[in-house]
Formats: C-alpha cells, structure tokens, sequence
C-alpha cells in the first residue's frame, strides 16, 4: 500500500451523498421523528426520518414473506422496526433479561429475542405505535439504543474471557469507557423518546483532545462520521470478537495478571459489493502499544481522523479502511500520534489460538462456575424444533445471582455461578433443550446472519438455511470419519459482512435466492481473509464441492491442522495477502 499520498489531497471532485445533507440538516439527530410518531396513517417513517432513526439504534424492516400477498391486498408491506442494544461488552443483569423478555412477549411480532455477534440483542417486529415506549422502557431497565447503528461508533465489543475473571472484568471497563468516551453528546435520544429525562446518571466524560468539531457534538461534529465505526477490546489468545473486522481494535496486553495497555489495531472491515473490485474485506493494520492512561486519547484520535479524513461522497468508500488505502497507513498514523499526544510505542508480543466459546461449564479463577449455552444464530425463541430457550432463560433469570453475557459468537454466557446453583440451573437449561448433547462442534462453530424475511439489504437466506446446511455438512464430515472435528462456517444473505463470512474457513455469502458465493481459506484464530473460489452456485453445488474438500482434508491433513490451513497449503485457494490488490484476483 502507498505512503505517498498528501493527506490532506483533495477527494475526487463529487459532490457530498446526500447522508451529509440529511446529518447537517438534522438538527443533531432530531429531524421530525416526534411528529413521524404521531402519524397513524403509516407504519413507517418518513423522508430523512427513515435515515435518522438509525442513529438511535433502529433500522425499518417489513415482512418479505408477505410483501406480495399485502401488496395484492392494497395495504402496504407490514413495517416494523428493528432495534438494536447498546450493551458494551455485552454484559447484562437477570432483573434487565427478565424485563427484555417481558417486552419481547408482549410488544413484538414474533415474540424472540435475537442475540447479535456485535455482543448485544436486537427486538424485531416492533410497531410504531410501541417505538417510543419501548425506548422508555429500556430506560428503565437502565439501558439504550444510542448509536447502534449509523454513522457513528457502534456497540464496542470485548472478549467475555469467564476463566480469567480479573482480567476481563478491567477490559470490560475499557470497553464501557470506549463506548462512553466516543456517544454522541446530542439531546436527541432524550429529547424524542425520553421526554427530556436524563438519560445517564453522569454526564458523558468530556474530549480528551484539541481537535473539536462542534460545540454540541466536540467528538463527532454536527455531520457525525463519514460512515459506520466498530470497536472492539480482545483479551488474548481468544479472538472471539473477530478484532480484524473492527475499525479500531484494542489488543490487551498484561503484566503479572493485570492490564497495562493495548496494541492498537486500526482499518478493518469486512463488507465489499458483489463484482465492484474497488470495495474489499480488510484486516486491520497494527499502529503501535499504547499505555492505560492514553486509551481513550487513542480512540478520540483515531476516530476524529477518520471523521475528518473520511470520504463524504461515495459511502462505499467511506469506512476508515479506504482512508487508509488512500492516504497512505502511515499518514493516518502520523495524525492520530499528533491528535493523541504520544508517539505509539512498537507493538507488544500477542497471539491468537481460538475464537470459538467454550460451550458448557467452566470454572473461574474465583471458584464460581460459567455456562456458556450455545444459541444457534443467536435466535431465543420457543418456537425452534420443540425447544423452550426463551421459557429457560427465563426461569434462570429469576433464580440467578450472577450476571449474563452475550458472546460475540451469538451465545450467552450464564456468568458467576455460585457452586450450590450449578445444578439447579444445569437442570433448567438441560429441560428447557438449552442443554443439547446432540449438538455437533461443527454446528457450535457455525454463525449466520438475520438475513431473510426482515433484512432488506438479503439476497438470500442464511438464519434460516443454516441448520439444515449443517446437518449436510455434519453428514459429510461423519462419512469421511471426522464427525467430532469442525471448520469455522459462515453465512451471510448479503456481501455487507454482518456474519462476519469473510473471516471463516469457509464463507457463503449470498448472491440470489437459492444461491451463494463460495469463500475458502480463513482460518481457526480469524487473522486471515479468504478467497472466492466460485461465484453464484447452488446448495447442492456447495455441498459437492465440501465433499470432495473434506475428504481430502480428512486424509492428507497434518496434525491440529484446521480446513482452512489446509486449503491454503494444498493450494485450493492462494493466500489474500494484500486485500486492495489481491482480493478479487482469480
């Protein structure tokens, strides 16, 4: 990639996308959302509230599956929103789950609760009249939606890590600091859905650097970030949150037990568009360590270059990894050391060896006990298969004196379990089918995301076409003598990288109903990006393919090597080296 780049060169001659006119005619966020809110004729909101509302947490979906037969009905397609949590590190207390739960039951259409691999919980299916109080009533569970999606920096993940309790507990609070440090500052949330109660109890912590954008919103500026922002704290050697996926990535790095600082990882993202070559997956590039006391100068520094720096007018070239490629990775470097205050110093030795969660009981290095229930694709409902998922949770809940965690895996974590609970919680969750033995390792290493009949953006199924592609795939891995061993699977409905595919051994991302593109060679440890190795095939076609791979793997792999190590090394598909220049090549 090239250094030479002025930084400061002007941005192709086009005008702004029209984001940037809504963002600065927003009134910081406002718009007319209040006055949307009284309108019955319509379900949906309008005009620039459409955009707005994504700010505070909520994208407008309908019901794809019964688009045609309400248009032939007259009526317009059956809008819902869709609401996301803002949960940093994803931890949440049994008396908040209970009151999710309540509200899920009673005011959503489909009556689930959908866990994120962005480590929170999202509702679908809620109707506008029941958009205000729903927000009221997070509020009073203490939580929100602020800046859940958007232009802006999202959900900040950390690594759940249960065994070494001392250590993700400080992690965790970076993580919440982060997420504080970097929130809008507007009014808006409070003011539309709160009535002007205060949302927090303390005032978000001022900037930390010289470089302010604007009296209402020093941090972002009134025209917010030129796109989406992810953030994520990892505690190695577990990769769970995928951190090369993330725009800015902190890295823990401890002496003696405890937290001392963090390498910082900056440029990752993992969406692209079909057949446009100038959009890519990119790892995150490393920048340096930085000590504690400079964390949240370095996410300042790095977020208001970005928000200056950024392209405005092509948002498919306004993630912080094209202004890396086009200004040059040292540059951009350069300017967050100059905004932060220090020079980074050289990165601190780290490696990553898993990312999957550790399904089942652990035990902590305080002596209580952690039961990490996998969830498939994160759905909490007790309409799957005769499951009560949701009934158990809830019943849990009631009983349970620790907290809970959202892995970035689309599972939950039952967290700080005292020794006499175990049992009496391990019989809820076995009863409930929360507990399942049957449950392979492929299928636990396996994630898709929402997809189809509520996201828009899908071109194809994935949340539901991915039990029964992994009962084939589980079939073939038992009829070549490898039933217990996994690869890391994923698939996603569209090439916008919500299921994270394009960090997979093998990744399906959707083309058309019916029919995918294949991606091979990621690996175990999530550290490599991998190729398309063919282009809008059937299931049947994939699962001719996976066979002849698996086969070949079961009988020429060398010791602990996973699938996607092995495709590179017997050359199924080249290495993607450098993700700008090499991604789309053959």
């Amino acid at each position: 990639m090239s250094n030479t780049h002025d930084p400061r060169a002007k941005l192709p001659d086009a005008p702004y996308s029209d984001n940037e006119r809504l963002k600065n005619q927003s009134d910081y966020l406002h718009g007319t959302i209040s006055h949307d809110l009284t309108d019955g004729i319509t379900g949906s909101f309008k005009g620039d509230n459409f955009q707005l509302i994504r700010f505070h947490g909520m994208y407008e979906q309908d019901d794809r599956d019964i688009r045609a037969e309400r248009g032939a009905q007259k009526l317009e397609p059956l809008k819902s929103m869709m609401l996301r949590c803002r949960l940093p590190g994803g931890i949440i207390q049994p008396k908040q789950w209970l009151g999710i739960d309540q509200f899920a039951s009673d005011h959503t259409l489909y009556g689930s609760i959908r866990l994120t691999n962005r480590q929170t919980f999202q509702y679908h299916g809620v109707l506008k009249p029941d958009v205000k109080p729903m927000h009221q009533w997070l509020h009073r569970l203490g939580l929100d939606s602020i800046a859940t999606a958007s232009d802006v920096n999202r959900n900040v993940l950390c690594t759940t890590n249960p065994v070494e309790s001392s250590l993700h507990k400080e992690a965790y609070e970076w993580a919440k600091k982060i997420s504080m440090q970097l929130l809008p500052r507007t009014s808006a949330y409070a003011d539309i859905w709160l009535d002007g109660e205060k949302v927090f109890s303390s005032e978000p912590p001022k900037p930390l650097n010289k470089e302010i954008a604007d009296d209402v919103e020093p941090i972002l500026g009134k025209t917010y970030l030129p796109r989406k922002f992810k953030t994520a704290v990892v505690i190695p050697p577990d990769n769970e949150v995928d951190i090369h996926s993330n725009d800015l990535g902190f890295v823990a790095i401890e002496e003696d037990g405890h937290l001392v600082g963090f390498n910082v990882l900056v440029g990752g993202g993992l969406s692209s568009e079909h057949g446009n070559t100038t959009t890519f997956p990119n790892k995150s590039y490393e920048f340096g360590y930085v000590p504690l006391s400079h964390t949240l100068h370095c996410a300042e520094a790095v977020v208001t270059t970005q928000r200056d720096w950024g392209d405005r007018s092509d948002r498919k070239h306004a993630r912080t990894r094209y202004t890396l490629e086009r200004v040059g990775v040292e540059n951009f470097k350069a300017e967050v050391e100059k905004r932060m205050g220090i020079k980074f110093a050289p990165i601190r030795p780290y490696k990553f060896t898993t990312r999957g969660d550790r399904i089942g009981w652990v035990k902590g290095e305080e002596g209580n006990w952690h039961l990490t229930l996998f969830i498939e694709n994160g759905r909490i409902t007790d309409q799957l298969g005769g499951k009560q998922l949701k009934t158990g949770l809830r019943k849990i809940a009631e009983i349970h004196k620790g907290d809970f965690r959202l892995t970035a895996n689309q599972n939950l974590i039952v967290a700080g379990v005292p020794p006499r609970d175990k049992k009496r919680i391990e019989t809820i969750a076995r009863e409930h089918g929360l507990i399942d033995p049957k449950t392979s390792k492929q299928r636990e290493n396996s994630m898709a995301c929402v997809a189809l009949p509520t996201c828009p953006l899908a071109m194809a199924e994935a949340e539901r076409f991915l039990p029964g592609f992994i009962d084939q795939v589980d079939a073939l891995l038992a009829k070549h003598g490898i039933p217990d061993e996994h690869i890391i699977l994923r698939v996603t409905g569209c090439p916008n990288g919500c299921g994270r595919a394009m960090l997979a051994e093998i990744g399906l991302v959707g083309k058309a109903v019916g029919r995918y593109n294949l991606f091979a060679g990621g690996n175990r440890e999530g550290t490599r990006i991998p190729r398309l190795y063919k282009e809008n095939i059937t299931e049947a076609e994939i699962l001719a393919i996976l066979d002849d791979w698996i086969g070949a793997w079961a009988r020429e792999r060398e010791a602990n090597e996973g699938f996607g190590d092995y495709a590179i090394r017997r050359g199924i598909v080249l290495p993607v080296l450098d993700a700008p220049r090499d991604f789309w090549a053959a």
